[in-house]
């Protein structure tokens, strides 16, 4: 395969995984009126289980290669990357505890910028100028979008607002792991990627199915009676999450972050195509600079 194919495809796997991101939301939000936030987030892991080790196992006879090896070095990053991604999640179904989570959500979308700084200051990653201008006007694009009014007693006097940025920074602590998870391995970037996202899923699902069923058993048997809503958010859930894990082996975490963030301008396309409400001035603003934020990257940073 030519060098352009390698520079190229991680521009492919973040868009596809922005759109599957944005559809699974909205099967995620009708999930929320049968089951609790723990269960629903535990469905994304169950349900897309089986498609990963299935994607895992194509992977491998598609590139012809042989399994690699678990090492210490990818176990540990992939094992935090787990809690991380866990912990984020429980941070942002705590923020919807007080009063403006709305809020707290916003802050949460700042993850593209922390997943920036967190890279250079851990990781050594290196960004150019215009990367950082990309990151910066995409996050604010996104806060436009989200019609959220920030006063000081929100952001400053709001618990929910802390927990909004904790979940930005365990998502993104998420993402720079993963990376980290899947260069340890040492082999081709596509199949890292595919052992990464199926022992992260394999591990998350085998945690979080046994705490549903310690905290509510009923839970699980809703969500077996809800399999259909189940399956769907699984399988978008899987097919996202490939395309975020092979994009962020393929390149820096925080440009893969700041193309996803089209996903924003994605849901807010899907939300205004079926409900056919007026997108605001402001929200038109903001869907701007989110494109700008993806025309500097891909053309100029």
């Amino acid at each position: 395969m030519s060098s352009g194919y390698y520079l190229d495809i991680w521009i492919y796997f973040t868009l596809l995984a922005a759109l599957m991101q944005a559809i699974r939301t909205a099967g995620q939000k009708q999930l929320t009126q049968h089951l609790n936030a723990m269960a629903t987030t535990a469905v994304r892991y169950i349900y897309a289980l089986p498609f990963a080790w299935l994607y895992l196992w194509w992977v491998l006879d598609y590139r012809q290669l042989p399994m690699p090896e678990l090492n210490t070095t990818f176990l540990q990053y992939a094992l935090i990357a787990c809690v991380m991604q866990i912990l984020g999640t429980v941070c942002l179904v705590a923020a919807f505890n007080y009063r403006n989570f709305a809020v707290a959500t916003s802050l949460a979308k700042t993850e593209a910028i922390q997943v920036a700084v967190l890279g250079v200051v851990l990781f050594s990653a290196s960004l150019t100028a215009l990367g950082w201008l990309s990151v910066v006007i995409g996050v604010v694009g996104v806060l436009l979008v989200s019609k959220v009014k920030f006063t000081y007693k929100d952001v400053f006097q709001n618990p929910g607002a802390g927990f909004g940025l904790a979940a930005g920074l365990g998502l993104a602590l998420t993402t720079l792991l993963i990376r980290q998870s899947s260069l340890a391995l040492n082999s081709d970037l596509l199949l890292s990627a595919a052992v990464t996202l199926t022992f992260m899923i394999t591990v998350q699902t085998l945690f979080s199915l046994v705490y549903v069923y310690w905290q509510d058993k009923q839970q699980v048997q809703f969500m077996i009676r809800q399999w259909r809503l189940c399956l769907f958010v699984g399988v978008t859930s899987v097919i996202g999450s490939i395309g975020w894990f092979t994009a962020t082996s393929f390149q820096n975490a925080a440009y893969v972050k700041a193309l996803g963030q089209v996903e924003f301008f994605i849901t807010l396309f899907i939300t205004y195509r079926i409900f056919k409400e007026k997108i605001s001035l402001i929200e038109y603003l903001g869907m701007g600079l989110i494109i700008a934020s993806v025309v500097i990257l891909l053309v100029w940073a």
